[in-house]
């Protein structure tokens, strides 16, 4: 039989089963998602984005 798939929570660093059921994952809880929802919108985490040159923009015709 196959081993269920562990996994570590991202907020707290909980191993927990990864479980479709868990309308949570891929955090442990509510509580975890919350937390990790509030530092998007306070802006703690950011996606890079890189600065185009002028040659790089494509020319529409």
């Amino acid at each position: 039989m196959n081993k269920p798939l562990v996994v570590t929570c991202p907020t707290c660093g909980k191993l927990h089963e990864w479980d479709t059921a868990n309308r949570f994952r891929p955090f442990c809880c509510e509580r975890c998602k919350m937390i990790d929802l509030g530092k998007w919108a306070n802006e703690e985490y950011r996606v890079e984005q890189r600065e185009r040159d002028a040659g790089d923009q494509e020319t529409q015709a």
